[in-house]
């Protein structure tokens, strides 16, 4: 299952964008706050912006 982002927790610090090794993930801005949106189609569930995010923001869909 691929990664997904908690809005409230993500701070949009875009570390997890810089970090996903095949793109999947963007930054997005909505209602004057950044978060990140992962590409369900692109995600390789690697599992990198899982250990990158030091919010704890993100996780694997079950």
């Amino acid at each position: 299952m691929p990664a997904v982002v908690d809005k409230e927790k993500c701070t949009g610090c875009g570390n997890c964008v810089d970090e996903c090794p095949v793109e999947a993930i963007s930054l997005v801005e909505e209602d004057d706050k950044k978060y990140a949106v992962v590409n369900e189609e692109e995600c390789t569930e690697c599992e990198v912006c899982i250990d990158t995010c030091e919010q704890g923001a993100i996780s694997m869909k079950e």
